[in-house]
């Protein structure tokens, strides 16, 4: 899903990176960007290059270790005939909400369930930064968190903020990249900050009108503001502050998503094909086909802009 650590890479085939202390690693990306004595800036890749070229061949995903042990359940999946047609109200372009969010949550299940270490840092401890007056369970660093207790943390977010299911997959994408890029592990003791983390960073990147950090102050009453700034200043600093999502990578990590709501019994809801949803779709791909007509045309006029010219003009060669 855009990054060597995926949802869907089994740990025994990631590559194993040399491990470096926490703080030596945030040393050097602070330290990365500043520029040099005799004004030159160092070498920074653009956004584009930052994304790892072999994503595709590696999503595979780390719940296949776990697919023999999930038991099949009741068959309830529903199948189209010549009367009915059934299908969900979940596209790329406009996810279903709530399922969604149970297959992000899931995968974030699965990285802490299947990870090789506790590689962490102080910014995103619990225990150092709590995120309610409550006392931290003594064993908080070592019960792993079971997905229910995931999905209820994120969907209170979201419908406390009124973010949408595109900014669950953007979220998605920014904590696995974290992962990568700083060489974190997501585990117990920090599962709750970086994802808070992420989602305040997607909610800001996405969203035309984005939650401020005082207003997650008020859903999560009793942490500060500063304490917000802080980590996303951190948070932005481990990212190399690479918050480009394209396109490609939106949509894979959407569909793989929906792989994984497969392989876990969690499909998208499936409802009759009625006159208003058929309309409604009609009115989707009437819109997108004129959006590409369009940027057809304009491609064309471009290419015909050459025709306008009378002749080539040749001059005679002068022999000496």
């Amino acid at each position: 899903m855009g990054n060597t650590v995926s949802c869907c890479v089994s740990p025994e085939s990631s590559p194993k990176l040399p491990s470096r202390q926490p703080a030596e690693r945030l040393e050097e990306l602070q330290t990365s960007t500043e520029v040099s004595d005799d004004n030159t800036v160092p070498y920074l890749q653009h956004i584009s290059d930052r994304e790892v070229p072999d994503v595709r061949d590696k999503r595979k995903s780390n719940h296949i270790n776990h697919i023999s042990h999930v038991s099949p359940g009741p068959l309830s999946k529903k199948y189209s005939s010549c009367s009915t047609i059934f299908i969900d109200d979940s596209t790329v372009s406009q996810p279903n909400l709530k399922s969604t969010i149970k297959c992000v949550t899931l995968a974030i299940y699965y990285h802490i369930k299947n990870r090789d270490s506790d590689r962490s840092l102080d910014i995103f401890d619990e225990k150092l930064h709590p995120l309610s007056r409550e006392p931290v369970p003594d064993d908080y660093s070592r019960v792993d968190p079971e997905h229910k207790l995931i999905y209820r943390f994120v969907r209170t977010l979201f419908s406390a903020a009124q973010l949408t299911a595109e900014c669950a997959i953007v979220t998605l994408v920014y904590l696995e990249r974290l992962l990568t890029y700083a060489e974190l592990d997501i585990c117990p003791a920090n599962w709750k900050r970086i994802v808070l983390g992420a989602i305040l960073l997607a909610s800001k990147v996405w969203d035309d009108q984005a939650v401020w950090n005082v207003d997650y102050c008020q859903i999560l009453k009793d942490i500060t503001v500063e304490d917000m700034n802080e980590m996303e200043r951190h948070f932005l600093e481990l990212l190399q502050f690479n918050i480009n999502v394209p396109a490609s990578v939106y949509a894979k990590y959407y569909f793989d998503l929906r792989q994984l709501a497969d392989d876990n019994n969690l499909s998208f809801p499936l409802e009759p094909l009625n006159n208003q949803r058929a309309q409604k779709l009609e009115a989707i791909s009437r819109l997108c086909e004129d959006k590409y007509k369009d940027l057809s045309r304009a491609a064309m006029r471009r290419s015909f802009s050459a025709d306008n010219l009378i002749g080539i003009r040749r001059s005679n060669a002068v022999l000496s």
